[in-house]
This record gives C-alpha cells, structure tokens and sequence, in this order.
C-alpha cells in the first residue's frame, strides 16, 4: 500500500464531518493508529506503506520487541511489535492488525492493533508534550496533536528516538577482530592435524552405512517435487530435476547396488557429486554425519569383495567403534566409471539436445556460490559455512558432566579419545529447551584452538546458495549482530536461512572455561 493509496482508503474512512479541505502548503500529513487502546501518529514522509501482517522467521539474540523478519518483495524487513515495546498487554493478531512500514535509515515494520485514518494538521494545532502524562514515555513522542480526526489527543511518535533507545546496544558496534585473528592464524596448524584424517558424509541406504569424501560433496538437497522422468532410460536413473537453473540426473544408489526399492520420502536427501565438469545426484535413504576418520582406521576392501567391476566405486571400508560399526568409502571417481552414472549423464544431455536446451548457459559459476550446512532449532532454519564444520556426531544416550564446568557446558563426550565439551544451541541462543531426539547432532567446530561442539535439532542439508541471495542481516542486538550478521534470502524457494558465523559462538572468559574443561 503506498502513501497515496493510504491516503486514498484513510479518506474514504472518515465521517463526512470530518474531512479535511485542501489546506496551505504548510500542513504536514500524518498517519494515525491505535496501538494498546491509545491513538498515535507518524509523520506520513517516513511512511513507505502499510501491510497486513506477514509471515516472520524468528532471530535468536533480538531484542524481545522483534517479531522477526520478513521478505518483503526480496527484501529483508525487521518486524516490531508497538505493544511490547510500550509495555502493553500482548494481544493476538486479527484481521485488523497491520505493519507500518517506516524508513528510518533503513525500512522497519511497526506491528499496530489497527490503521485509524490520515489527518491533515495545521502547525498551530500540534502541542509541546511537557504538559502532559501518558503511559508512553514523553522523550519518544514530538508533539500532541488535539483535536483532529475525532480525537482528544494524539500522540506523535519520534520513531527516531524510538530505535535508538531500543536497540542502543549496536550503535557504533564492529566486530571484534581478535577472535578471527586466532582462528586465521591457526589455519596452518588445523591443517597439519587433519593430514592423517578423512573427512566423510556419511549416509544410509537399505541400513547399510556408506561414505564419501566430504570435498567430493558438492551439495545435499531435499528429494524435489517434481522429478522428470525421461522415457527408455535405465531402471536406476530416476530422471533429472532441476538445480538453480540446471539440470542434474538423479540415480538411485538403491538400483545400482542391487538393494530392495523403497520410495523417496521425507527422510531421503539427494547428494550431489561432482567430478571435472560433471555432476550427477544419488538419491539415499537419509543423511548420518559428517565424519573424521583416521587414516589408521581405513582399511582397503578385500579383493574378494569386488565381484566385477561396476562395484570397484567401493574401495575402503571404515572401522569405527572398536569395528563395531563398518562404513563404506565409496570412491567418486570411480562411482563416475560406473555405467549407471555415465548412462545418467548420458540421458541429461540427450533430454537437454532434445529440449533444445544450452548446456552452456545451464552450468552455473561455482565460484559465485557459498557452501553451507543447514541445520534447524525450532522451526528456523540456520547455516554455517561448510569448511566451519570439523564434522558432525550423534548425541550419546548421556554427557558426561564434570564438576565445575562453564555453566554453559552440557556435558562432554569422548570423541576418538579426546574430550569433547558440549553445548546446547538452544540455550546459547536464548531458545526454549527440548527433551533429547534421535534427530538431534552435535556439530563440532574449532574455535580458537579450542574444539567445541554444539547440540542442533537436525541437519538437514549441504547446500549451494548464490552469493547474490546473502545479504547482511538487519543489526538488532550487538550479540545477534555479531553471531548472525548475515541472512540468505531465497525468495523464490519462500526461506530464509540465517548463516551464524562460529567464531562467535564462545567468547572471552568462557572460551578459558571451556579450554580448562578439556585438560
């Protein structure tokens, strides 16, 4: 709704005695609203439009006055609830509720019990507000407008004011560089550790448990809604979807390992290979870990194993567990040698020469995409960048607690013979928390030399998002401003990921704490 449009449905709102003759060029234009039973006004310039009230992704870390932010046509936009931060009694939306869109250096959405009309004011009739007491407190107001529109008086809001005394915390706040500094200066030395390590995704097919190099990893989807199946092609290709843009072949590693057929669900995940300029999905029953395996604990496969070819793909065998539990490595390169896939790949470019399609304009700029691992607390969805993550671990049935541990701290685990201290996300995000689920995963990260992990409701994804969709997340609190500086917006798929930054996860005296806890 623009301000003409406000303008338009304000005036045919208004009794016939109270309209308003084109006056001198010196009456200023408000907007009136009710909020908490009392009746306030904006100056309209500031008024970009009003809206009813949108769907919200809740931000952990904002101040409690935040509804949550919105996408409003590709935008980021910061909801405000009037009520919560005047005090008032919370009330449930209705149809009546709208968002105020007022631009104060940047736009904002004022949540409103109801729009009343847009008056005309004279200069003379706006009043000094040192004469007067209100439940709002005075320093947020500019004037007293009385009077007008059918009512006594009117409080005019300096929304200006407002934001600043709201969310004072951030003004001038920057990032701290000391943290970053030891994590980049550090990089070397992460590198050495993990020299003699494996970095696998593991997943299930058929309860069997298998693994890929993480870096071969391009990406994991959810199962699309819309699969193409292409006519005469093999029993294991299940036909291509679309990728941003592109098409990808989809082989069911079900079918080409000779596995009992089971239908995609919801569990199943597409994990998306890449190997020169090729890139092909493999469906799986679901996603487990992210792992690091010791070299020591890779063994090669038994000749014996290997019936014929097409299932060399299979070349090592992980033993985890003291060998109670058995991973298998698939190899990519030699998954690409595997006739499935190369029929796969064969049948993209013939469905695309058949569609007339350009194969050059499908291939996307990898370089112009960010790598991220998706995981969700509560309804929201979250990311980290994918090198961020060392790997990814079920929770143990228990956490070990030890005495005199930061109070942050969980638990610790053994993982591989280190100590493990654990946290909740939930809790460092100021989020309810929840009874322990099978679906939860400790994702584990290095901060500032000290390894950390991090409980989560579920991972649910790798995923490529176009550095064109990230964009800087509204500052709304300097805690939030730091860990969650930035937001994918992806409108057409209607989400928006928040990407938390790790290094921001522990800070200060409890990064000591947490370092002592693993001694």
């Amino acid at each position: 709704m623009t301000n003409e449009t406000i303008a338009q449905e304000a005036q045919e709102t208004r009794s016939s005695d109270d309209g308003l003759e084109e006056q001198a060029s010196d009456t200023r234009q408000f907007v009136t609203f009710i909020t908490g039973g009392e009746v306030f006004a904006v100056d309209m310039a500031p008024v970009q439009e009003i809206i009813r009230l949108p769907a919200v992704v809740r931000v952990p870390l904002a101040p409690p006055t935040l509804d949550g932010l919105a996408n409003l046509r590709g935008k980021v936009l910061p909801i405000i609830s009037l009520r919560r931060m005047f005090g008032f009694p919370e009330q449930e939306a209705d149809d009546a509720t709208r968002a105020v869109i007022i631009d104060v250096g940047q736009p904002l959405g004022f949540v409103v019990d109801r729009v009343a009309s847009v008056v005309g004011v004279e200069p003379n009739q706006i009043e000094d507000v040192g004469s007067i007491s209100s439940a709002v407190d005075t320093d947020l107001l500019s004037g007293i407008i009385k009077g007008v529109g059918g009512h006594a008086m009117i409080m005019v809001l300096d929304f200006e004011k407002l934001i600043k005394r709201e969310f004072a915390s951030i003004v001038g706040t920057a990032k701290s560089s000391g943290l970053t500094s030891a994590l980049e200066s550090n990089t070397d030395e992460m590198e050495e550790d993990v020299s003699d390590e494996l970095q696998l995704v593991s997943f299930n097919v058929a309860e069997q448990e298998y693994a890929i190099a993480i870096e071969d990893v391009q990406e994991i989807v959810q199962v699309p809604e819309t699969i193409i199946h292409v006519p005469h092609s093999q029993a294991h290709v299940l036909g291509v979807m679309d990728l941003r843009n592109r098409l990808l072949p989809l082989v069911s590693l079900r079918r080409m390992f000779g596995l009992p057929e089971q239908a995609l669900d919801d569990k199943s995940r597409i994990v998306v290979l890449a190997l020169g300029g090729s890139s092909v999905g493999i469906a799986v029953d679901g996603v487990s870990e992210v792992l690091r395996v010791a070299k020591s604990s890779v063994d090669a496969m038994p000749a014996l194993l290997a019936k014929d070819a097409d299932l060399s793909e299979i070349a090592e065998i992980c033993r985890l567990d003291d060998g109670k539990r058995l991973v298998s490595v698939i190899t990519v390169r030699n998954l690409f040698d595997h006739s499935a896939i190369k029929e796969a790949l064969n049948t993209v470019n013939d469905f695309k020469r058949d569609a007339d399609g350009d194969s050059a304009e499908l291939e996307e700029d990898l370089d112009d995409d960010e790598q991220v691992v998706v995981f969700h607390l509560d309804k929201e969805e979250f990311g980290v960048p994918i090198n961020s993550v060392q790997e990814i671990v079920r929770v143990p049935d228990e956490l070990i607690h030890v005495p005199k541990a930061p109070p942050s701290v969980e638990g610790v685990i053994n993982l591989r013979g280190s100590v493990l201290p654990v946290i909740d996300l939930r809790r460092r995000l100021g989020l309810p928390r929840v009874e322990r689920s099978d679906r939860q995963r400790i994702m584990v990260f290095l901060i500032a030399e000290v390894r950390t992990g991090f409980i989560v409701d579920q991972v649910t994804e790798v995923l490529k998002i176009p550095k064109a969709l990230i964009e800087p997340s509204p500052q709304l609190s300097s805690q939030q401003g730091n860990l969650l500086a930035r937001m994918a917006n992806m409108e057409k798929q209607k989400r928006m990921v928040q990407l938390l930054d790790p290094a921001y996860l522990v800070e200060g005296d409890e990064l000591k704490n947490l370092a002592r806890s693993q001694a």
